[in-house]
């Protein structure tokens, strides 16, 4: 299982050299999670109770005193004392340990699910992580680029090429960055501390993640018939089958228990005679058996095991069509990234182009400022949704990975 997981860590780390700063979160988050031990314990619970069911019933001891002693031919008896153990069919016992071995099985599930899950949980926040930090970087470049424009403003203001109210303009929309730039160092803080604790850990620890990300010229082909075998679906399998063990053990249970026991009787001497067998203790050994009539109990189980089944027959495809919904939207939704990160890289180029003609323009004293500040604006709106398309690929991926690795 481990290895299973260390290959889909790396399914999720690629694309960028850092890949090793991902690793090692993920790595840490399923040794420390509390999640993942709560799973592993109910597992270790469920499996010892196969010790628990691999014994017989207990030993039934009586004791009993003659108040009023019946006489006999060789003495009055005084005490009784007797033992009897019932035994279970044959392969009764067996049965049990099946049973509770396949609610084990099904139970260990959990684990491999809730560390998937963990996996994405952490990658997801990490990929945020970068974004917010991108984002972050992009604002920073941006309120420099306003400063540069509020230099040649000022400039212009001097020769009677631009007026006031122009640099009065820069400087609120430097304000509406420096705005957004604290605004998103908040929430950085508030991710990160989402992440620390996935990793069980202190929430002021620093994450530093990668400083840059780029999608993929290719993308991995998708094998949807791995989705059959993830473990949310085997799940499943394991409790038809744990429902199949509990039938069997049914059909065991509706069969009769043998019982072996002893009865011994002391008899005391009668006085004043002599003969062989003058209070002699009697020993009766005894075989009984417990035959279940009315079974009844045992006909409406088996219904119930039946309809357990195909109960859980429909969850299992209820599940699959929404993992399978979950899946294809996944994908799509990453070949949408990739689409939109295509069109705002070549947005992002004519901006950029407008930009050098502006300034250009201010060489001939026709800047426009008006115009300076749009084309700034579209700047920064395709540099934002650049990291955005980045952010929701990968973090689709994670989805991706989750279903079909």
């Amino acid at each position: 299982m481990k290895k299973i997981i260390l290959i889909g860590i790396g399914l999720l780390t690629f694309g960028f050299s850092n890949a090793q700063q991902l690793e090692t979160l993920i790595e840490k988050a399923l040794k420390n999670s509390p999640e993942i031990q709560k799973f592993e314990l109910q597992y270790s619970i469920v499996s010892e109770k196969v010790n628990e069911v691999n014994t017989i019933p207990n030993t039934e001891f009586g004791v009993g005193y003659f108040v009023s002693e019946p006489e006999t031919r060789t003495g009055a008896q005084r005490f009784k004392v007797s033992a009897k153990q019932m035994i279970p069919w044959f392969g009764s016992i067996t049965a049990r340990e099946n049973y509770v071995s396949s609610l084990a099985d099904a139970k260990y599930e959990d684990i491999v699910i809730a560390k998937r899950k963990l996996i994405a949980s952490v990658s997801q926040s990490y990929y945020n992580l970068y974004a917010n930090k991108a984002k972050q970087k992009v604002l920073v470049q941006n309120i420099e680029l306003l400063e540069t424009y509020e230099t040649l403003a000022l400039t212009s203001v001097e020769v009677g090429k631009a007026s006031a109210v122009d640099v009065l303009r820069l400087q609120m929309r430097q304000n509406e960055l420096e705005q957004l730039k604290e605004v998103l160092a908040q929430q950085y803080l508030a991710e990160q501390t989402a992440l620390n604790k996935l990793l069980n850990r202190d929430k002021d620890i620093v994450v530093n993640v990668v400083q840059e990300l780029t999608i993929p010229s290719e993308t991995t082909l998708i094998n949807t018939e791995n989705l059959s075998l993830h473990p949310e679906l085997i799940k499943y399998d394991k409790l038809y089958q744990s429902v199949e063990q509990s039938e069997l053990l049914n059909q065991k249970e509706s069969l009769p228990m043998i019982g072996f026991g002893l009865d011994y009787v002391n008899v005391d001497k009668r006085p004043n005679m002599d003969f062989s067998d003058n209070g002699k203790d009697i020993v009766m050994p005894m075989v009984s058996v417990s035959i279940p009539i009315f079974n009844k109990k045992y006909k409406s189980q088996t219904k119930q095991n039946q309809l357990q089944q195909q109960e859980i027959t429909a969850q299992k495809q209820e599940r699959l069509n929404k993992l399978e919904t979950v899946l294809d939207k996944a994908v799509n939704d990453r070949i949408s990234a990739r689409i939109s990160y295509k069109t705002q890289t070549k947005n992002l180029k004519q901006a950029n182009d407008a930009e050098e003609i502006l300034i250009k323009s201010y060489e001939t004293g026709t800047i426009d400022f008006n115009d300076v500040l749009d084309i700034q604006e579209l700047q920064l709106k395709f540099q934002i949704n650049q990291i955005e398309s980045i952010k929701t690929y990968y973090v689709k991926t994670t989805i991706v990975n989750y279903l079909s690795n």
